[in-house]
């Protein structure tokens, strides 16, 4: 009998409904007659906020809690924010609630897509960017200093030695489980130790977390010369790991290698919980427009399916994940350009080629 699973849908702002619902539409077909996925619509975002005073209400909390995973397509609006000036995100206090604390961001190529580099390496791409999602220099969101007289703000990094050693296992382990099927078995710690006391301490654990896994090669990089080495030799990566902020902006700059925010999914993932989201914005020019890309949602849920399918030991959901990721891949070599891309698609064209792909 095939098991069902509970799943918190947060839709939140913009284009978020737009992509939401035929994610889970997709999710279905690659499920056909296997595993259930049991939905629970949840409320959250900036404009629940403006209409209610509340980002994240408590019940949807309660539920996220319960779930056995979360799929959330966007939050916040430019115009909304809070008191101080901060835009609403809703997904930064469920990290912090859950304990979230590694920021999976897979870069790989799609065929047919390609990317903004002319060496034809570029467009075929395959390594991870792993972010420390709970501390950093993110631990002062909220919590700015500033002088009495306007003269200064400030924000404090926070490294901790729990967070770190977690985040570094997590890394590691991701290696491993690339090199059984056939990658390079490399992690780069990415930091700035040679400036900041802070990164030399991040930087000291990961060495001692490295020793501990002398079958997986370990790496450092300065974050500088990172973002160079990402645009002259991204082939070379693996598995890149590394604070919140770096890893912030970093995997930006892998989507942009890939293609866009549009075909760039994510999970943030901790010890009894995950939440897996595309790495794009709401987009609130467009949305309602048609115009959004879906491809990140759906390789988004082609994460959760493979987290659910390890944690639980189900072959099938793993199996529906490698359906979904293929699906998205015939789907943009028989000639799909999203409209973000210069082309005419948009959310029905890229559902329809997808689920007919998956049909196929």
């Amino acid at each position: 009998m095939s098991r069902s699973y509970r799943i918190a849908l947060l839709s939140g702002d913009g284009i978020g409904p737009e992509i939401l619902e035929p994610c889970v539409e997709v999710m279905a077909a690659v499920l056909c007659d296997g595993p259930k996925l049991d939905h629970r619509w949840l409320p959250a975002g900036a404009g629940h906020y403006r209409d209610t005073g509340e980002a994240l209400p408590e019940s949807t909390m309660v539920e996220a809690r319960a779930a056995d995973a979360i799929l959330l397509a966007a939050m916040g609006l430019p115009e909304v924010r809070y008191p101080d000036g901060r835009e609403i995100a809703p997904q930064l206090d469920l990290r912090e609630e859950l304990q979230l604390y590694a920021g999976f961001r897979p870069v790989r190529s799609i065929p047919g897509v390609g990317g903004p580099l002319s060496d034809p390496r570029g467009d075929r791409l395959d390594f991870v960017l792993i972010r420390e999602s709970t501390e950093g220099l993110f631990a002062g969101r909220g919590r700015t200093r500033i002088a009495a007289d306007g003269s200064s703000a400030e924000d404090t990094m926070v490294i901790t030695r729990s967070a770190s050693e977690r985040l570094f296992r997590a890394a590691f382990t991701e290696a491993r489980r690339r090199k059984d099927r056939g990658g390079q078995g490399v992690v780069t710690c990415v930091d700035k130790a040679n400036v900041l006391g802070g990164f030399a301490y991040f930087r000291s654990i990961f060495d001692e977390v490295a020793a501990d896994h002398p079958d997986i090669e370990a790496r450092w990089s300065y974050v500088d010369a990172t973002a160079l080495n990402l645009v002259r030799n991204p082939w070379d990566h693996d598995v890149l790991v590394t604070e919140n902020m770096f890893g912030d902006i970093l995997s930006d700059l892998g989507a942009a290698l890939i293609g866009g925010m549009g075909m760039a999914p994510s999970a943030d993932i901790g010890d009894d919980a995950a939440v897996f989201q595309p790495c794009h914005g709401t987009a609130p020019d467009i949305a309602g427009t048609g115009k959004a890309n879906p491809t990140a949602m759906f390789l988004s849920g082609a994460m959760l399916l493979r987290w659910l399918g390890d944690r639980h030991d189900d072959r099938a959901l793993a199996e529906a994940a490698d359906r979904l990721e293929a699906a998205v891949d015939r789907a943009f070599t028989s000639g799909l350009r999203s409209t973000e891309r210069g082309g005419p698609d948009g959310v029905t064209e890229i559902t329809a080629a997808v689920l007919a792909a998956i049909e196929h």
